[in-house]
């Protein structure tokens, strides 16, 4: 995990749950403006091994929490999205993009109706943001849904995720109704003695959930989390780890302005509807790579030779052709060799196509892989 050069520690922000990362001996880093825990005491590899097995908690407070409110939010954010959000029901949860006019994505995000105990599901659109794009997609939004919606911040609440195949069962003993929730429910419930907003989802691949708390209240229900022996504090290193294993872009590395939904695999974030609709910004270049194909396409590879391929790394083709390049990568816990994603023509994107990455100079065998490389795991039915 690299350092920001352009933030000092001493300008760092911190997260409610600084005093308790710290006191659990958490390696803290620079991350989006925030200092967070990269890893504690057990290391990456031993913190992503206990999430695929168990269950792991992660501080995701640094992630930027929103409530859309005014007189028809979901009909306002399909102006600045590519999602079907008119037809989002309550208690459920998208994921999408928020675009430019040039079809880029200014940042990946999950935005939801969560279903409050008495069955409603009108208390706005909430939405969560990537904690380094948080001012300017606010900002964004603001400014092209002024006098439509008002941008209800909740940097009051702190966020965390548990995550893995145990976490249902640990989250059932403090909030039984998370047990009925699936995959992309949303709801807002009291729990911990306090009041939560609960979705089941996470980027880590596993079965989970993510938690909105009060600020004042995270180290309380981060520490009575942990006092169960199934869980254990997991940092930013195995976080990475994991959303790579699943195939899942991070942003300002795998997506950012320059690159569309299409080129980047995230087709199924513009919606059929708004396909036909053509009424998003930057409609016409999607519609046109729908139509024609793309020039560029983000998918996974294994190095089959050598030291993992990190961000930066050029891709090349049999012949020596530099044709791409890494944006993610490095060695995979479970699977036990190096994986990494990145951008190639759409002629070399078909999985079991022979490439090579250029590691330090040196070509390394690699081969184009499906993925997820680990098969996500999310409770899609009861």
């Amino acid at each position: 995990m690299s350092r920001s050069p352009s933030v000092s520690d001493e300008t760092l922000k911190t997260t409610p749950l600084n005093a308790a990362h710290i006191a659990a001996g958490a390696r803290m880093v620079p991350f989006a403006g925030y200092s967070m825990p990269v890893q504690y005491r057990d290391g990456v590899l031993k913190e992503h091994l206990w999430t695929r097995e168990n269950a792991g908690l992660f501080d995701v407070s640094h992630m930027g929490q929103a409530r859309l409110r005014g007189v028809s939010p979901l009909s306002a954010f399909e102006e600045v999205t590519p999602g079907d959000f008119i037809g989002l029901k309550p208690g459920k949860q998208r994921y999408s993009v928020l675009l430019n006019k040039t079809g880029g994505i200014i940042d990946d995000l999950m935005a939801a109706r969560p279903i409050s105990p008495d069955g409603g599901g009108d208390d706005g659109l909430f939405v969560v943001v990537n904690g380094a794009c948080k001012d300017n997609d606010f900002k964004v939004i603001d400014s092209e849904l002024a006098g439509q919606v008002r941008i209800d911040r909740l940097d009051d609440r702190a966020l965390m995720a548990l995550q893995g195949p145990k976490a249902a069962e640990v989250l059932a003993a403090h909030a039984p109704q998370a047990a009925k929730m699936v995959f992309m429910d949303s709801a807002s419930f009291e729990a911990f003695g306090t009041d939560v907003i609960v979705s089941r989802s996470g980027y880590t691949g596993e079965d989970g959930y993510e938690i909105s708390v009060p600020a004042a209240e995270a180290e309380r229900v981060w520490n009575l989390l942990l006092a169960d022996e199934r869980v254990r504090p997991i940092g930013l290193g195995a976080r990475d780890s994991l959303r790579l294993e699943a195939g899942l872009p991070l942003y300002g590395h795998d997506v950012d302005e320059t690159v569309s939904p299409i080129e980047a695999d995230l087709g199924f974030a513009v919606s059929k509807k708004r396909r036909d609709a053509r009424d998003f910004p930057g409609a016409s270049r999607i519609a046109r790579e729908l139509a024609e194909g793309v020039s560029r396409k983000r998918v996974g590879l294994t190095v089959l030779e050598g030291a993992p391929a990190r961000e930066g790394a050029e891709i090349a083709d049999e012949a020596g052709n530099v044709v791409g390049v890494v944006t993610s990568g490095g060695f995979s816990p479970s699977l036990g060799k190096p994986i990494a994603m990145g951008f190639v023509p759409p002629a070399l994107a078909a999985a079991g196509t022979k490439l090579k990455v250029i590691v330090r100079g040196k070509p390394q065998a690699a081969e184009v892989t499906a993925m997820p490389f680990v098969p996500h795991r999310y409770i899609r039915k009861l």
